[in-house]
């Protein structure tokens, strides 16, 4: 017969998400989101070109107010959930 022996939690593997790259993308988005920085970050390299071509054809007015709402977003999420949304599952807009 197999005994369970109590879990410590200081013994814990460290959560996955440890390259979290939140804060950086979150500011990135609202300070530079019109240039897109914050989806080259995240390794969104189409989502970050389609950024750039909205700036030049707009100003930048249409890509900013979308980048400060992507950043509001992303500083609101959990350190975890950020991680599963936008690193693990890649998603690419809002």
């Amino acid at each position: 017969m197999e005994t369970t022996r109590p879990t410590e939690e200081w013994n814990q593997p460290a959560p996955q998400y440890q390259d979290n790259k939140k804060v950086a993308c979150g500011i990135l988005a609202i300070l530079l989101g019109s240039f897109g920085i914050h989806k080259f970050l995240l390794g969104y390299t189409n989502e970050g070109i389609i950024t750039l071509v909205i700036t030049v054809f707009t100003c930048g007015t249409v890509s900013s107010i979308i980048g400060l709402i992507e950043g509001i977003i992303y500083l609101t999420k959990s350190d975890e959930e950020f991680f599963q949304t936008y690193q693990v599952n890649k998603k690419g807009w809002f």
